[in-house]
């Protein structure tokens, strides 16, 4: 679930039986007797995914609001269920208090509850569409902008809270009738799904033990680190410009065109995280942008764009900015789009035609089937068995489908007036298609194209609003369909990671449930907590927001056309749009050895918008990875996750207190800035 991607930048991946079977997803011993899906669903693993839940959508919410790049946490959320609730037992075991036994299915549980809770921070929209539409984000674009129409809806809990639950609770019964299909029939992978599934199932046998210690022992450590280093960071952020992150690490001329590290430890964590190619591609974009691009185009100014225009207008340079970095991201998108949907497609069709020629054979290949099934390994057997064992009713998949669609059908056009109830209906009539088609895409790619599907959705609506009601309607189709095709395809994946773990598919459907209702209150709060206490959008603050301004001007160009483009601006995004699918194409089409150093055009796309400064961040994430692999293999795999997740959660966990000093109005004592002595 969660995505490293300014939205969803990970790397295809590949994953067959083969790699599952060296992973150890063998049963583990002491474990052969199944609990009842009631009896999986324990309160302390549901107040364990709370907590996770809203410490992960405090963290998420800061990714999305400064640089809207998020990385992948599943693995992180499903080890700090284990640090947490292995942490209370030997509480307990000390306090000569017996409690039962911590199985992996209650640690699958927790993961999936805990991700579904935090991913509407992320996926909500509270960065993007959503922020899009408040006045802000309007100004920022400029009131003289062709098809910024002045239709603003500002930010609110009351309306944020009922838009989640309406939109996020239609995908959780689009696909459940196909889950067998998908995950047996088919053997879609899910790397992801997969991944976590071998760390969960790692931890719960009795070499795992050792193993889990260690890490946790590493998660405490960097998890303190980080949290007493921004502690400390705080005393000297007092005033703009402030600070360690205004450190000028390679002096003030970089600094000022913001190459300099930051000392932010959520981003090195995070750089730890994703994979070379997308913090090379990061700090290839922040090179590109900041180092030449920018640069030369503000030297034109009186050429290309007029002197008096304020460089936060649209016609001025931050129009550049904001129409290259969409350029390349549509580009990457379409590639990628279109890839999938043949993929798919394609792989579907061969399916088919396999099926089609055993059905043609006739009761000799049923008797052979029969044979090979059962000579398949006992454990995929007992996962089979176990995964089909508690069925989820079809007609209360197609129920809640029709319930919660009339809901939203309802209730949208109540929140905006300017979407059409019609406009509802065709999006919620096309979403099971779509959604099987990015479900099935992420099987066997690991790449989430909600993102792509909901851009889709903004620039027809945004078209069909036409110019007095196309911004908002745009940009409200497009977190309709996003949500709802975002939510089927993590849904699948963690009926994947269930199915490996020997989890109920029912105690995983309504932990889904618990985690996305807590998600859709616990998303807006968290929201609120920044916007309340920090300047949200300024574009010279820490809090850019820089997709509220990428998603309202995608909307204005459905309306405009390349009009709403400044000059010479269209050359250049067609350029840039070009190289994204270039970029993907010798990707896909050169040598691995050649393949994996080609850049991701969808990460070059943030700094364009944001600056190098995280990049640099999270460089520095792949340059500690890269040593550790370099002088102690045996610990890297092992230990990095852990300490990725401890950094990222010790600076995360310090924005609950600092929020509170801002709304207080606590101010730090010292301003510590760099200057010139000349």
């Amino acid at each position: 679930m969660g995505t490293t991607n300014s939205e969803n930048l990970e790397e295809i991946q590949s994953c067959d039986n083969e790699d599952i079977e060296k992973a150890g997803l063998g049963e583990p011993e002491g474990q052969s007797t199944m609990a009842s899906w009631t009896r999986q669903i324990t309160i302390r693993a549901l107040i364990t995914s709370f907590l996770i839940g809203i410490i992960y959508s405090v963290i998420v919410m800061k990714l999305n609001l400064t640089t809207g790049l998020v990385p992948n946490l599943n693995v992180s959320a499903a080890l700090l269920g284990y640090v947490l609730i292995r942490a209370w037992t030997m509480l307990l075991e000390k306090s000569n208090v017996v409690s039962t036994p911590f199985t992996r299915q209650e640690n699958t549980l927790i993961q999936t509850c805990a991700v579904a809770c935090y991913s509407t921070a992320f996926g909500g929209g509270f960065g993007s569409h959503l922020l899009g539409l408040n006045r802000k984000t309007y100004e920022r674009v400029g009131a003289d902008t062709p098809g910024n129409t002045p239709i603003t809806k500002e930010p609110g809990i009351g309306w944020m809270t009922a838009f989640l639950f309406v939109t996020y609770f239609v995908g959780l019964s689009a696909l459940v009738p196909l889950r067998k299909m998908m995950i047996i029939d088919y053997k879609l992978t899910y790397p992801s799904g997969t991944a976590t599934a071998v760390l969960i199932n790692g931890f719960h046998t009795p070499k795992g033990d050792g193993m889990a210690k260690k890490q946790v022992r590493g998660f405490m450590k960097f998890f303190s680190f980080s949290f007493l280093w921004s502690f400390f960071q705080w005393f000297y952020s007092g005033g703009e410009q402030c600070g360690f992150v205004q450190f000028p690490t390679f002096g003030l001329k970089a600094w000022k065109n913001t190459f300099y590290f930051d000392f932010s430890m959520t981003y090195v964590g995070a750089g730890m995280i994703c994979s070379h190619l997308v913090n090379l591609s990061l700090l290839l974009g922040a090179v590109l942008s900041w180092g030449i691009m920018w640069p030369l185009i503000r030297g034109l100014e009186g050429q290309w764009f007029p002197k008096s225009l304020p460089e936060s207008s649209m016609k001025s340079l931050n129009g550049y900015k904001v129409f290259v970095s969409i350029a390349l991201i549509l580009g990457d998108g379409l590639y990628n789009f279109l890839k999938i949907i043949v993929f798919t497609a394609t792989n579907i069709h061969s399916s088919m035609e396999r099926r089609n020629h055993r059905s043609v054979i006739s009761t000799a290949v049923s008797i052979s089937d029969s044979q090979s099934q059962q000579q398949q390994p006992p454990d995929d057997l007992k996962r089979n068995a176990v995964f089909v064992r508690e069925s989820i009713p079809i007609w209360l998949a197609f129920t809640g489908y029709i319930l919660f669609s009339a809901i939203s059908i309802t209730i949208i056009p109540l929140i905006f007036p300017e979407v059409k109830w019609y406009y509802v209906v065709v999006a919620y009539l096309l979403a099971p298609t779509l959604s099987f088609c990015n479900a099935y895409g992420s099987g066997l790619t690991d790449m989430n194209m909600a993102y792509n599907y909901g851009k889709v959705a903004l620039f027809v609506l945004a078209a069909l609003g036409g110019k007095s009601h196309g911004v908002v309607a745009g940009l409200v189709g497009c977190g309709v369909i996003k949500s709802l095709v975002s939510t089927s395809s993590d849904l699948m994946q963690d009926f994947k990671t269930g199915h490996l773990t020997l989890t109920s598919p029912r105690s995983m459907l309504v932990s889904q449930a618990i985690g996305t209702a807590v998600g859709c209150v616990i998303g807006p709060l968290t929201f609120f907590l920044f916007y309340k206490a920090f300047d949200v959008g300024n574009p010279y603050g820490e809090y850019k927001a820089p997709y509220a301004i990428i998603y309202r001007n995608m909307a204005i160009l459905g309306v405009e056309g390349f009009s709403a483009l400044p000059r010479h601006c269209l050359q250049l995004c067609c350029g840039f749009f070009a190289f994204a699918v270039a970029a993907n194409l010798v990707r896909d089409l050169s040598p691995q050895s050649i393949g994996r150093w080609i850049p991701l055009p969808m990460a070059m796309a943030v700094p364009f918008v944001v600056g190098g400064y995280f990049a640099i961040d999270m460089c520095m994430g792949s340059l500690l990875v890269y040593l550790w692999h370099t002088l102690k293999r045996n610990d890297a795999s092992l230990m990095i996750p852990a300490v990725a997740s401890g950094l990222i959660c010790g600076d995360g966990l310090w924005i609950l207190p600092s929020s509170v000093l801002a709304l207080f109005k606590v101010q730090p004592p010292i301003c510590m800035r760099f200057l010139s002595n000349k």
